[in-house]
């Protein structure tokens, strides 16, 4: 498992809120929307690092 990195996030209560009706319509915690919606924002924003490709099937190396 990945070693994650905890820190306090403090967000008015309306803002939570919202964030708490979506992760519910998700299926997901709060905790997991918001890692969710950081990283979505980092892949939208092109900031992710690109993923090594694994090579198709039928090619050799």
């Amino acid at each position: 498992m990945s070693k994650k990195k905890s820190f306090v996030l403090r967000i008015d209560p309306e803002t939570f809120s919202m964030i708490e009706k979506w992760a519910d319509d998700e299926f997901r915690s709060v905790n997991g929307q918001l890692e969710w919606m950081i990283h979505k924002s980092l892949k939208d924003a092109k900031r992710l690092k690109k993923e090594k490709q694994k090579p198709s099937k039928g090619s050799e190396n």
